[in-house]
């Protein structure tokens, strides 16, 4: 049945308008952006075959365009409007923390970033660079690969430092796994870059390890 066909209250699109987008499911969502389904499937159909074949919204987010359009239903048009969409969540993410934005706890940068690096499918390490008042400088993304002593470079974060002008950080990075549990390679380049930070006088206020679905802040755990 086309999903023209459905009674107003369960088509994917009235429903948002009449209750939100939050009383939608993964599907439902996905539904809508898809806009049509393929011979003998509704939009919503496809969607949930979808969700089934990438094993969640999440890698189908993060598919490359090869993987994303040999999927059927799918094609370099809607690749390319679904990386617009990321893209625009990420933007948008990133304007609740504009340059010269107070920090006050770290749940005010778990969701920025989680839009910056948490559905990352490699690790990336970053650091968040405040001034005196823990208001944001900028962020910047500069290690990639296995987080580990020989991959972040102590010196470097230091010298970025020195160039900001910061005078306290927030470390970061991803867990691509989707598990947001620290590490015994996370804590020990935790407090390699303490001590080092500490030769210049600059504070570390947190490592926060992110996901696309979490956050854990490292100093909340007692670990800093």
């Amino acid at each position: 049945m086309a999903i023209s066909d459905w009674p107003s209250a369960e088509r994917p699109r009235e429903k948002l308008l009449q209750r939100g987008a939050t009383a939608l499911s993964d599907a439902e969502l996905l539904a809508i952006f898809l806009r049509t389904g393929v011979k003998g499937k509704s939009a919503v159909d496809l969607a949930r075959e979808l969700l089934s074949n990438f094993d969640g919204l999440r890698n189908l987010l993060a598919a490359d365009r090869q993987r994303f359009c040999e999927a059927a239903g799918l094609g370099d048009a809607k690749f390319a409007q679904l990386q617009a969409v990321v893209e625009m969540t990420r933007r948008y993410q990133g304007e609740k923390i504009k340059r010269g934005a107070e920090l006050t706890s770290p749940g005010k940068a778990f969701s920025y970033l989680q839009a910056e690096i948490g559905s990352a499918t490699r690790e990336l390490f970053g650091v968040l660079f405040l001034d005196t008042r823990h208001r944001v400088i900028c962020f910047e993304t500069l290690f990639s690969g296995t987080i580990d002593g020989a991959s972040v470079h102590p010196r470097e974060v230091v010298k970025r430092v020195l160039q900001h002008n910061a005078a306290a950080v927030i470390l970061a990075h991803n867990h691509p796994s989707g598990v947001a549990e620290p590490s015994r390679a996370d804590i020990n380049i935790t407090e390699k870059i303490k001590s080092a930070l500490a030769l210049v006088e600059v504070r570390l206020l947190d490592h926060i390890i992110v996901t696309a679905d979490g956050a854990e802040s490292m100093a909340d755990r007692g670990l800093i």
